[in-house]
């Protein structure tokens, strides 16, 4: 099987590219974020504050069934069977996320269904320890980020063209949030694995963005 591995930090593009360049290549894509933003919200729904609550978080998460189903819009996120795919892509889930998957225990959870999913098939993974922890052995590693302001400004209008009410300063203020959360948490923080390909695309549209990641794949499938 061969795996790809993207990580980066939160709103770098890394899931709406790698949807694409999966298509393109005929590779089965997995959003292990959308399993976090998942469990992020069953948590936030039974009322438990995941950050100062981690035990009750655990174990809400080991209860939980989370399915994922590519089709033509993209990724379609199960919860419990109900699709939930519209409802985690908040900012209160996406920071709800960014705890849960501080939390050891819930990890090991998810990432053993991950890895299950990447051996079956060819994939494109993204996440943020994907290269690090749950794919270490991926036959492409790419780290992709941008300036957190170009990420905030890219989530501002994802969030007002679904009709979400805030400001691009909160988009940018969680944004940084989230960042620090994620490079310092102790459980596989985001950072670029040793082997990984590093890409910047502040300065880089969606198709020039796409075409860079694309052709680094196709290079190494070529070897």
């Amino acid at each position: 099987m061969f795996k790809v591995a993207i990580d980066g930090p939160s709103g770098a593009g890394k899931s709406t590219i790698s949807k694409v360049i999966a298509g393109r290549l005929g590779f089965t894509y997995i959003d292990t974020g959308a399993m976090y933003r998942a469990a992020a919200l069953f948590c936030v729904r039974k009322c438990v504050d995941i950050k100062n609550e981690p035990e009750k978080a655990t174990e809400l998460v080991k209860s939980i069934t989370i399915d994922l189903k590519n089709s033509e819009n993209g990724t379609i996120v199960f919860l419990n069977g109900e699709n939930v795919t519209d409802l985690i892509r908040t900012p209160e889930i996406s920071l709800g996320a960014s705890n849960v998957s501080a939390i050891p225990e819930v990890r090991v959870v998810l990432v053993e269904k991950q890895r299950e999913m990447g051996n079956r098939v060819n994939v494109i993974m993204d996440g943020r320890d994907i290269g690090t922890c749950v794919l270490p052995d991926a036959d492409v590693k790419i780290f992709l980020t941008a300036s957190s302001e170009a990420r905030a400004k890219r989530r501002y209008a994802e969030l007002c063209e679904k009709g979400e009410k805030v400001t691009f300063d909160e988009v940018l203020a969680d944004m940084k949030k989230r960042d620090h959360n994620d490079s310092t948490r102790k459980a596989s923080p985001l950072k670029p694995a040793e082997d990984s390909i590093t890409i910047d695309t502040t300065e880089l549209d969606f198709n020039e963005s796409v075409n860079v990641i694309y052709n680094t794949i196709c290079e190494r499938l070529e070897k």
